[in-house]
């Protein structure tokens, strides 16, 4: 008798198999990360593909065969139409996928990077998103996502010594995982220099205080300064490759 599963998935990833299929990286309420083929997907009569899409939220129901999992009937939860208007909501959601695809491999579930998943996508969809803060999007989901899989860093105190940080003279060390002090930063030579505006973004994030952040005029300076950090980390917690955003 064959058994069919149903969940709520968000669609971060797809690509063509053979002729008229797809196959979507879907990240599951449910079961986690899963890889499910939408047989004759692509044929203009399909029943399926007026409810899946990459970047959306569909209701998903699906059997298990012996090697792969076979998509049986899609909704539409949510579309996340608004990125799919504006060039750098579309590259940010990219990059995001990009980021998860990287770290998330295996079939577990888990309610917190579900959660997040679809309250950046939510938060991302607004129109009135600022271009300066859907750059800052980015950030806020990946440093919550780290974070969620256990790379939490330090940024109250010293990462190395434990002692009270001086606010102008700063580090991030990859290494320590977090900011360090100037001391530890010349006994080890691991960082790049932080200023302390930045170091407030990130606890700001990594309290998910967004109605903040969104009241935050984001200089170019600070921009780079994300960028450079995000990007140093991400690289050192073994993702494939780091695009600049």
């Amino acid at each position: 008798m064959t058994t069919y599963y149903k969940t709520q998935g968000f669609v971060f990833k797809k690509e063509d198999n053979l002729d008229t299929n797809k196959v979507f990286s879907v990240f599951t309420k449910d079961f986690g990360r899963i890889e499910v083929l939408g047989r004759a997907i692509r044929k203009v009569n399909s029943k399926l593909r007026g409810g899946i899409e990459i970047f959306s939220l569909s209701s998903i129901e699906f059997i298990q065969g012996r090697k792969k999992k076979t998509l049986t009937d899609t909704m539409f939860i949510e579309k996340f139409k608004n990125i799919f208007l504006d060039r750098e909501k579309l590259e940010i959601a990219c990059k995001i996928s990009e980021v998860f695809d990287n770290f998330i491999k295996g079939e577990e579930s888990d309610e917190k990077i579900w959660n997040l998943l679809v309250d950046v996508f939510e938060k991302l969809n607004q129109c009135h998103l600022k271009a300066d803060h859907c750059q800052m999007m980015y950030h806020y989901f990946f440093w919550n996502f780290i974070s969620v899989l256990g790379y939490t860093p330090e940024l109250l105190h010293c990462a190395s010594c434990s002692k009270k940080l001086n606010p102008y003279e700063l580090y991030f060390s990859n290494k320590e995982g977090g900011v360090v002090c100037k001391s530890c930063y010349f006994q080890k030579r691991d960082g790049i220099k932080i200023k302390s505006d930045t170091v407030k973004i990130l606890r700001l994030m990594l309290k998910k205080e967004w109605v903040i952040l969104s009241k935050i005029r984001v200089e170019d300076n600070m921009q780079k300064a994300l960028k450079e950090v995000s990007g140093s980390y991400y690289k050192y917690l073994g993702a494939d490759e780091y695009k600049s955003v």
